[in-house]
């Protein structure tokens, strides 16, 4: 709405400039045919507003660093072939007026080729190199690295707002368009199972908008055709120079394949479940005696020391275990277990 206003209030201030200096030609100095034909100057001032105009209604994607490329291109061109122009002009001067014309036609080629050269080398390394000049970039300040960019099952999944909560994560979170774009597909689909699951995805995203410790983005994308959301989110991760977050193993392997860094929210969850609770099962050697009747002892691949009650019987043999405790302190951790077959 609000740039609709800015283009409209432009277009009034057009008119209003243009009749006001067909209606008074001699203020502005202007030619003497002008005022022979104030009608046409009025009509080709108004068009040319209007051609702006949309120019820039056709356009509505526009990128600051491409700009501000092709203007700082123009820029330095032209100031190197000023520059130019100056430092050959006494070694031309010495030619008299022959070298004085072949300087002018010289000035003109670099006057249009240098600008071409600037610009297209600034557009074409804009996304390798980062200055305050040219590249300049108008965005406010980012919490924490790289931002990760979050795919439908991350978002249906919902355990990454969890961890947001503990205070672990305090990067930019992007979630792409076509990514809500299939999540709002999945909440709108006739099968209750798939849309209650896009429900969940949305109520996700906006309970992440609300959290005030994170900052989430919706990042606008260019519609492109023939490739699948993978290689879209692939591609959308190494432009932002982001990582990944996701809990498809397939689109875990394909990124990375290409080089892009993901966070799997299984992988995650596995890192920071005990190893071993209570009730679970432990396959074990028993390789020597314990300190307690009948005990055994055997050591997990990582070290942590097993105490098998009733395993002395055991030893040597690889068993499977009942994990009944668990002992953990400063100095590590250690099992204690029973017999899987005197449980049953």
């Amino acid at each position: 709405m609000s740039v609709l206003i800015v283009r409209i209030l432009y277009f009034m201030v057009a008119v209003g400039a243009s009749l006001a200096y067909v209606l008074n030609p001699k203020f502005f100095r202007a030619p003497l045919f002008i005022e022979d034909h104030l009608f046409l100057t009025f009509t080709v001032m108004v068009a040319a507003a209007l051609i702006l105009l949309l120019v820039d209604v056709l356009i509505p994607r526009k990128r600051v660093e491409v700009i501000s490329a092709v203007y700082f291109g123009l820029l330095i061109g032209m100031l190197l072939s000023h520059l130019l122009s100056l430092g050959l002009q006494p070694v031309f001067s010495s030619f008299g007026e022959d070298g004085v014309g072949a300087l002018g036609a010289l000035t003109l080629v670099t006057s249009i080729m240098l600008p071409y050269l600037c610009t297209t080398f600034l557009m074409q390394t804009k996304d390798q190199f980062r200055f305050v000049i040219p590249y300049v970039e108008f965005s406010r300040e980012l919490k924490g690295g790289r931002p990760l960019v979050l795919d439908s099952s991350a978002l249906i999944d919902g355990r990454i707002a969890d961890v947001i909560d503990t205070n672990v994560l305090d990067a930019q979170f992007i979630v792409p368009q076509f990514i809500l774009h299939e999540v709002q597909d999945i909440a709108d689909s006739h099968d209750k199972v798939r849309r209650g699951r896009g429900r969940r995805g949305l109520d996700v995203l906006k309970r992440l908008q609300q959290n005030p410790k994170i900052e989430v983005k919706v990042q606008e994308t260019e519609s492109t055709k023939g490739k699948s959301v993978d290689q879209r989110l692939i591609e959308t991760c190494r432009s932002l120079n982001g990582r990944l977050v996701t809990n498809d193993l397939n689109l875990n392997k394909l990124a990375s394949v290409q080089g892009v860094e993901v966070v799997n929210l299984n992988d995650v969850a596995n890192a920071l479940k005990p190893r071993f609770i209570p009730g679970e099962q432990v396959r074990i050697k028993i390789l020597k005696e314990g300190e307690g009747m009948g005990q055994g002892v055997g050591y997990l691949d990582d070290g942590t020391m097993v105490v098998v009650e009733q395993g002395i019987k055991e030893i040597g043999n690889d068993v499977d275990t009942v994990v009944t405790s668990v002992l953990q302190n400063s100095a590590g951790r250690m099992l204690f277990c029973r017999l899987l077959a005197e449980v049953k």
